[in-house]
């Protein structure tokens, strides 16, 4: 499901990026609510309507009583059948508001986690590498559910407070002592519930950054669990899973404990007002200042107060969730924390692919997101102003030790960062000034550990071009030598690969990338760390591919393994962020002692 969601709006995205560069506006709560404004409507008026005949029921149930104490058996027989024909509406209204809410709330929830996830999409790089996992899955699947649930809520509470003071008002009029009394209780409860709300939305927000953290943990642990337990790995992750949910534990006793607190104390209140305003009533009754009749009347509704405030207590918990939740979710279109990609609005249809650094400076920023609002604490600079050029149609390598800033240059050539200094040009134009379709088309990039979704071969391959047909798809495979395994399967292209291509080897996964972005035809084509899962026949059989695509596209190589850049055009040496040397395989070599070490160490 999810992955269909990123397929779709992939597409959507990218054909309508233009128009949302012309006209965008920040989304609130409020345009959501005037989108559904139709069926909110109606939801609130059966419910009002669905209050009003509750109230009726129970003054008709009241005066009933009363009837009966006057010895009007036939009045009293009228009344309780009116009784039942308006309960029997109001089960019907009661019916109306669940039909309502089961069709429109999902379909509000679903507007709000599609268009959450299109934010998602504009993000860059950067932006997901400084945030845990947890931070945009509570964000774009929990929280919607927090506050199209709590909407609903807010309405039902509104309509039972409203029913409650009716019922209050109505005590009141039987009897004005007894109604001043029950107002005392209910000011003093509503005091708790005040204090109550305040701690409630401290201590929510405290266990919602927990959450966050256990989300990002766990989906972290499913995710390599392999590579946990061949590292035998378990006991530390174990530990530093409980630690986790120690902290969320802790968070969460200290959110229900503090609820559980105030409740206790508001309910020792208000019971002690029941009491008071019983021994109050009889004492009255005593005097003959209240009628039998009245004192039932009052006795039947002796907890209204209770209702009153818990219903007061059900609308502030559901409007501290939803401000908590409403906050977190539309903090994704904040600038400040969530920066997006920026694109221009300049159409380029055929890009040559020459490429050039100017005075390029780039640097990690860290965040803490610890706090409510998240701020950089610390950057790491990686490159202060590099420059180079890539002539078009050439095989160029970046090579160099761990850090070196090989595969931010890729980062930066395909916009997934941002330069925070100087330019990057493609065709001599300014990446930033490039709409989304053009330069997204213009490049292919096959990274280490590629993505592989939950969807057949076939499936994964048209994401990079939705109209290519099986001769193309079975070309893409043949060159990326995956052809091959395709056919000893039972289905062919048509066969699932599982979530994240589970069911393949890592070679298999890079091949079926490699396949991915050879299918789109890009006029330059990065292959970063591409080949490091293929065997040495495969690696071979790649090479030759790439060697197929000289002259075609501009290729550009990132690689630990130098055997596999001998017949780069050029090869730019990095270290600690600049180019010490480039040239051709046999130059560095010839020149370059820890070129020369760093290949000599690979193939002993």
């Amino acid at each position: 499901m999810f992955d269909n969601l990123v397929y779709n709006t992939y597409n959507i995205s990218v054909k309508n990026s233009s128009t949302q560069n012309k006209q965008y506006q920040k989304p609130s709560l409020k345009m959501y609510l005037k989108k559904f404004k139709g069926p909110i409507f109606a939801y609130i008026l059966v419910s009002i309507i669905y209050t009003i005949i509750g109230v009726f029921n129970t003054i008709l149930a009241a005066e009933g009583i009363v009837k009966i104490t006057e010895h009007l058996y036939v009045q009293a027989v009228y009344t309780f059948v009116l009784l039942i024909v308006l309960s029997l509406i109001e089960r019907l209204m009661w019916w109306l508001t669940h039909f309502i809410y089961n069709k429109y709330a999902n379909k509000m929830m679903a507007s709000l986690n599609i268009d959450l996830a299109k934010q998602a999409f504009k993000l860059t790089s950067s932006t997901y590498e400084s945030h845990d996992t947890g931070t945009f899955v509570q964000r774009i699947v929990n929280d919607p559910q927090q506050v199209v649930d709590n909407l609903a809520t807010i309405i039902d509470e509104i309509a039972e407070v409203l029913s409650v003071l009716i019922i209050a008002l109505y005590i009141t009029f039987l009897n004005v002592w007894v109604g001043i009394a029950l107002t005392v209780v209910s000011l003093i409860a509503m005091f708790l519930e005040y204090k109550r709300m305040k701690a409630r939305k401290k201590n929510r927000q405290i266990l919602k950054r927990e959450e966050d953290k256990i989300t990002s943990l766990t989906t972290e642990i499913v995710r390599s669990e392999k590579d946990i337990k061949s590292l035998g790995l378990e006991n530390r992750l174990n530990t530093v899973s409980e630690q986790n949910y120690t902290r969320c534990s802790k968070a969460r006793y200290r959110h229900d404990m503090t609820n559980a607190n105030y409740s206790s104390i508001r309910g020792v209140v208000i019971y002690i007002g029941v009491l008071l305003t019983l021994t109050f009533g009889i004492l009255l009754m005593d005097k003959g200042l209240l009628t039998l009749s009245t004192f039932i009347i009052i006795y039947s509704n002796r907890y209204s107060i209770f209702d009153l405030v818990l219903g007061i207590s059900y609308l502030g918990n559901s409007f501290v969730d939803i401000k908590v939740a409403n906050k977190r979710m539309f903090s994704l279109f904040d600038e400040k924390n969530f920066v997006t990609e920026k694109f221009g609005n300049k159409k380029v249809d055929n890009v040559v692919g020459k490429i050039e650094f100017k005075n390029v400076g780039f640097a990690f920023k860290d965040y803490d997101i610890s706090k409510q609002d998240e701020n950089i604490t610390n950057e790491y600079t990686v490159f202060k102003k590099l420059s180079f050029t890539i002539k078009p149609h050439s095989t160029v390598a970046f090579v160099g030790r761990s850090g070196s800033g090989k595969s931010t240059i890729i980062n930066l050539i395909s916009k997934m960062y941002e330069a925070d200094s100087g330019q990057v040009l493609i065709d001599d134009i300014n990446i930033k000034k490039f709409d989304k379709p053009s330069l997204r088309n213009a490049i292919s990039l096959v990274n280490q550990f590629p993505y592989i979704f939950d969807m057949t071969i076939k499936e994964n391959l048209i994401l990079a071009k939705e109209d290519a047909t099986d001769d193309e798809i079975i070309e893409a495979l043949k060159k990326a030598s995956l052809y091959d395994f395709v056919l000893t399967l039972p289905k062919g292209i048509n066969t699932k690969v599982g979530e994240m291509g589970i069911k393949l080897s890592g070679g298999q996964k890079q091949r079926l990338a490699i396949a991915r972005a050879l299918l789109r035809n890009s006029s330059i084509v990065i292959f970063d760390e591409s080949t490091s899962s293929l065997d040495n026949f495969a690696q071979e059989e790649i090479k030759q591919t790439i060697n197929e695509l000289k002259g075609k596209s501009t290729i550009i190589i990132v690689a630990h393994r130098l055997s596999t850049i001998k017949d780069a055009d050029v090869i730019f040496f990095l270290e600690e962020g600049k180019i010490v040397d480039q040239g051709s395989f046999d130059e560095l070599f010839a020149r370059n002692e820890t070129f020369k070490t760093m290949f000599l160490t690979e193939n002993i």
